[in-house]
């Protein structure tokens, strides 16, 4: 897989609620109401990135959590990590 242009990024960054950017990666900070619900949907995105085989960077404070995706092996964001970031939003 190859790495997106940054005008394909942008087309597909538009797509997306919240979602940023970053230093060469996708990320996103989602915000839960307790701390088992960010565990609950850290455990739904693991799910799904391992369905994937695409696993994202994960910080989790208390009841905040960022996601921040890219594809290593292809040196930059991919459709991979603009799937798993659509994927990551309907799990909330």
């Amino acid at each position: 897989m190859t790495a997106l242009s940054a005008r394909d990024a942008q087309a597909r960054l538009s797509k997306l609620n919240g979602w940023q950017i970053e230093s060469g990666q996708l990320v996103k900070t989602f915000q839960f109401q307790s701390f088992p619900g960010a565990l609950n949907f850290v455990n739904r995105v693991g799910e799904l990135a391992e369905e994937a085989g695409h696993h994202p960077d994960i910080d989790i404070r208390y009841t905040r959590v960022k996601l921040s995706l890219t594809t290593h092996d292809a040196g930059g964001l991919t459709g991979k990590d603009f799937d798993l970031a659509e994927q990551a939003d309907k799990a909330t």
